[in-house]
Protein backbone atom coordinates (compact mmCIF):
# COMPACT_ATOMS: atom_id res chain seq x y z
CA UNK A 1 0.00 0.00 0.00
CA UNK A 2 1.37 3.44 -0.41
CA UNK A 3 0.47 6.39 1.15
CA UNK A 4 0.53 10.47 -0.27
CA UNK A 5 0.34 13.14 2.39
CA UNK A 6 -0.02 16.73 0.97
CA UNK A 7 0.89 19.98 3.21
CA UNK A 8 1.50 23.76 2.41
CA UNK A 9 -2.04 24.82 1.55
CA UNK A 10 -3.51 27.65 2.71
CA UNK A 11 -5.10 31.51 2.48
CA UNK A 12 -3.31 33.64 0.56
CA UNK A 13 -4.36 36.83 -1.33
CA UNK A 14 -4.67 37.59 -4.89
CA UNK A 15 -1.03 37.25 -6.80
CA UNK A 16 0.40 35.41 -4.26
CA UNK A 17 2.46 31.91 -4.29
CA UNK A 18 2.08 28.85 -2.27
CA UNK A 19 4.06 25.58 -2.50
CA UNK A 20 2.12 22.66 -1.74
CA UNK A 21 4.06 19.71 -1.43
CA UNK A 22 3.82 15.56 -1.67
CA UNK A 23 5.01 12.73 0.38
CA UNK A 24 4.83 9.47 -0.88
CA UNK A 25 5.68 6.10 1.70
CA UNK A 26 4.77 2.87 2.23
CA UNK A 27 5.36 0.34 -0.87
CA UNK A 28 7.29 2.05 -3.81
CA UNK A 29 7.50 1.82 -7.69
CA UNK A 30 10.58 1.49 -9.79
CA UNK A 31 9.13 4.50 -11.52
CA UNK A 32 5.77 6.34 -11.07
CA UNK A 33 3.87 9.11 -12.69
CA UNK A 34 2.17 11.91 -9.79
CA UNK A 35 0.00 14.16 -10.37
CA UNK A 36 -2.00 16.92 -8.82
CA UNK A 37 -6.04 17.64 -8.91
CA UNK A 38 -8.01 20.04 -7.55
CA UNK A 39 -11.74 20.50 -6.40
CA UNK A 40 -13.56 22.83 -5.59
CA UNK A 41 -16.92 23.26 -4.27
CA UNK A 42 -19.75 22.14 -6.37
CA UNK A 43 -17.12 21.15 -8.99
CA UNK A 44 -15.53 18.05 -10.37
CA UNK A 45 -12.30 16.97 -9.74
CA UNK A 46 -9.91 18.08 -12.35
CA UNK A 47 -6.51 17.69 -13.46
CA UNK A 48 -4.03 20.61 -12.62
CA UNK A 49 -0.33 19.19 -12.96
CA UNK A 50 1.86 15.51 -13.66
CA UNK A 51 5.46 14.69 -13.92
CA UNK A 52 6.89 11.64 -14.71
CA UNK A 53 9.77 9.70 -13.30
CA UNK A 54 12.35 11.24 -15.79
CA UNK A 55 10.89 14.77 -15.05
CA UNK A 56 8.33 14.92 -18.17
CA UNK A 57 5.81 17.35 -17.27
CA UNK A 58 1.99 18.00 -18.16
CA UNK A 59 -0.20 21.11 -17.53
CA UNK A 60 -3.89 22.51 -17.46
CA UNK A 61 -4.44 25.01 -19.93
CA UNK A 62 -5.19 27.24 -17.24
CA UNK A 63 -2.07 26.80 -14.94
CA UNK A 64 0.23 27.15 -17.66
CA UNK A 65 2.79 29.45 -16.94
CA UNK A 66 1.66 30.10 -13.53
CA UNK A 67 2.22 26.29 -12.02
CA UNK A 68 5.38 24.26 -11.62
CA UNK A 69 5.48 20.96 -10.87
CA UNK A 70 8.27 19.06 -9.89
CA UNK A 71 9.90 16.02 -7.73
CA UNK A 72 12.82 14.69 -6.04
CA UNK A 73 12.91 10.67 -6.61
CA UNK A 74 15.76 10.65 -4.00
CA UNK A 75 12.66 11.48 -1.00
CA UNK A 76 9.48 10.38 -3.10
CA UNK A 77 8.81 14.12 -2.75
CA UNK A 78 6.33 16.17 -5.66
CA UNK A 79 6.08 19.72 -5.47
CA UNK A 80 3.25 21.93 -7.04
CA UNK A 81 4.60 25.66 -6.90
CA UNK A 82 2.03 28.09 -7.27
CA UNK A 83 2.36 31.46 -8.76
CA UNK A 84 -0.05 34.44 -9.67
CA UNK A 85 -2.64 32.45 -7.76
CA UNK A 86 -6.05 33.95 -8.41
CA UNK A 87 -9.32 33.07 -6.67
CA UNK A 88 -10.32 30.54 -9.31
CA UNK A 89 -7.71 28.80 -8.21
CA UNK A 90 -9.62 28.00 -4.61
CA UNK A 91 -9.82 24.54 -4.17
CA UNK A 92 -8.86 21.16 -2.17
CA UNK A 93 -5.68 20.20 -4.02
CA UNK A 94 -5.04 16.40 -3.75
CA UNK A 95 -2.14 14.15 -5.20
CA UNK A 96 -2.48 10.98 -6.95
CA UNK A 97 -0.03 7.98 -8.07
CA UNK A 98 -0.03 6.68 -11.48
CA UNK A 99 2.05 3.26 -11.41
CA UNK A 100 1.61 2.94 -15.03
CA UNK A 101 2.89 5.39 -18.14
CA UNK A 102 2.15 7.33 -20.27
CA UNK A 103 1.12 10.72 -18.10
CA UNK A 104 -2.33 10.55 -17.68
CA UNK A 105 -4.98 13.45 -16.70
CA UNK A 106 -8.29 11.61 -15.92
CA UNK A 107 -8.41 10.46 -12.15
CA UNK A 108 -9.71 7.15 -12.99
CA UNK A 109 -5.95 6.45 -14.21
CA UNK A 110 -4.50 6.76 -10.92
CA UNK A 111 -3.88 4.39 -8.50
CA UNK A 112 -3.16 6.43 -5.25
CA UNK A 113 -4.81 9.39 -3.84
CA UNK A 114 -3.59 11.30 -0.99
CA UNK A 115 -6.61 13.43 1.91
CA UNK A 116 -5.97 17.22 -0.05
CA UNK A 117 -5.08 20.33 1.62
CA UNK A 118 -7.37 23.56 1.13
CA UNK A 119 -5.84 26.32 -0.99
CA UNK A 120 -8.34 29.56 -0.61
CA UNK A 121 -7.66 32.32 -2.75
CA UNK A 122 -8.57 35.71 -1.58
CA UNK A 123 -9.32 38.23 -4.00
Amino acid sequence: QVQLAESGGGLVQAGGSLRLSCAASGRTFNSYIMGWFRQAPGKEREFVAAISWSGGTAYADSVKGRFTVSRDNTQNTVYLQMNSLKPEDTAVYYCALDRSAPIATTTKQYDYWGQGTQVTVSS
